[in-house]
């Protein structure tokens, strides 16, 4: 049982210098446990370079980062799922403001005016008339 420690002792300085030279994490660096006596005799950057090179030392690949139970949880979201007053941190009036309800609305029927009054459903005076009402 103790071999591991004996080895992970001998082994910390290629460890360190190859994560330095392949800019990685220690935890990415793969060391070949059958060439552990020529890793070990490596004491420079340059040799763990050649050493990287040859194969002995590589870098190990990244894990994975699913984002399936992100896609879930946002289809859920967009059927109204999670919105809970549990999850729900400001005022309603910081949610949504009213005063953007209100631009909304406004801009809304504004706009329709606009059409009527270029379509001659309305004349200008109508149309100033209903401008001022909406």
């Amino acid at each position: 049982c103790s071999s591991p420690r004996i080895m992970a002792s001998s082994l910390r300085l290629q460890k360190r210098l190859a994560a330095s030279v392949m800019k990685c994490g220690k935890n990415k660096v793969w060391l070949d446990p059958n060439e552990i006596s020529e890793i070990s005799m490596a004491n420079s950057r340059q040799n763990v370079r050649k050493l990287v090179k040859d194969g002995l030392i590589f870098q190990k690949p990244q894990k994975i980062h699913s984002r399936a139970r992100v896609k879930a949880r946002l289809i859920a979201k967009k059927k109204g799922r999670h919105c809970g007053p549990g999850k729900r941190k400001g005022t309603a009036e910081a949610r949504t403001p009213s005063k953007g309800v209100w631009m909304k609305r406004i801009r809304v029927l504004r706009r329709l005016l606009k059409k009527y009054r270029a379509s001659n459903k309305i004349d200008k005076h109508m149309y100033q008339e209903l401008y001022m009402k909406c």
